[in-house]
C-alpha cells in the first residue's frame, strides 16, 4: 500500500473516531440535562404554583360542570385567572387535568366521612355524606367520555376509586347501623348500589336525585322494634 493511501486511511480513521466521540459526548449531555429536569420534576411546587394548580383544578371543576365534553381548556384557563401556558405546564394533556379533576373529587367523598364523623350524629353524618355523593355523581354525568378516556390512561384509577368511595360509605354507615339508626341487613355494597343506580339514571337531574334519596333514607333507616 503506498503512503499516500496509507495517510488518507488514517485520516478516515482519526475522523471517524473524533465522530463516535463527538456522539459519545452528545449523548451524555442529554443524560445529564435529562438528569436535571427530572430533579426539577421532583421538587415540590411554589406556594404561586399551588395556587394556580388548585385553581385550574377549581376552575376545571366549573367549567366541566356547565359546558360537559364541550370545555375548552382556554376557557378553563381564563376562567382560573391564568394563561393557557400555565395550564399545560400543570397539565400537559386535557386528559392530564380530567383525572386531577376526578381524583381530587373521589378525596373529598373521603374527607367528607371523616369529618362528618367528627362533627355530627351517626344517622346525620350518613345522610349528609350520600347527599355529598349525589352531587358529585351529577357532576361526574356532564364528562363521562373524558372519564372513561381516564380510565383508559390509568386502569387501576376507576378501581382505586371504587375501593375508596366504598371505604368511605362503610365508615359512616357502620358508625349509623353502631347507633342503631341504620338497619344491620344492609351492607356497603347494597347501600353503593342503590345510591348508585339512581344517580345514573339517563334523564335524572340533581333536584330530582335529592329528592328520592330523601325516599331511599326512609327505606334504610331502623325502625322502632327492628332486630
Amino acid at each position: 500500500m503506498s503512503a499516500v493511501k496509507i495517510d488518507q486511511a488514517e485520516r478516515a480513521e482519526r475522523a471517524d473516531q473524533a465522530e463516535r466521540a463527538e456522539r459519545a459526548e452528545r449523548a451524555d449531555r442529554a443524560v445529564r440535562a435529562d438528569g436535571a429536569d427530572q430533579a426539577v420534576t421532583a421538587r415540590p411546587l411554589r406556594a404561586d404554583a399551588c395556587r394556580n394548580r388548585q385553581r385550574l383544578l377549581e376552575s376545571a371543576r366549573t367549567v366541566f360542570a356547565a359546558r360537559g365534553s364541550g370545555a375548552t381548556v382556554e376557557e378553563i384557563a381564563k376562567a382560573a385567572g391564568v394563561g393557557v401556558g400555565t395550564l399545560y405546564r400543570h397539565f400537559p394533556r386535557r386528559i392530564d387535568l380530567v383525572e386531577a379533576v376526578y381524583r381530587e373529587d373521589v378525596e373529598g367523598l373521603v374527607a367528607l366521612a371523616a369529618q362528618l364523623c367528627d362533627t355530627a350524629g351517626p344517622w346525620e353524618a350518613l345522610v349528609g355524606w350520600l347527599e355529598g355523593f349525589v352531587r358529585y355523581a351529577q357532576a361526574k354525568r356532564t364528562f363521562l367520555t373524558e372519564l372513561h378516556e381516564a380510565f383508559e390512561k390509568s386502569p387501576d384509577l376507576a378501581v382505586q376509586s371504587r375501593e375508596k368511595i366504598a371505604e368511605a360509605v362503610g365508615t359512616v354507615l357502620m358508625r349509623a347501623q353502631g347507633a342503631g339508626a341504620a338497619r344491620d341487613d344492609l351492607d356497603k355494597d347494597d347501600l353503593m348500589q342503590l345510591v348508585g343506580g339512581m344517580c345514573m339514571a339517563r334523564n335524572a337531574t340533581l333536584e330530582q336525585n335529592e329528592r328520592l334519596l330523601t325516599f331511599l333514607l326512609d327505606g334504610i333507616r331502623a325502625r322502632p322494634g327492628d332486630v
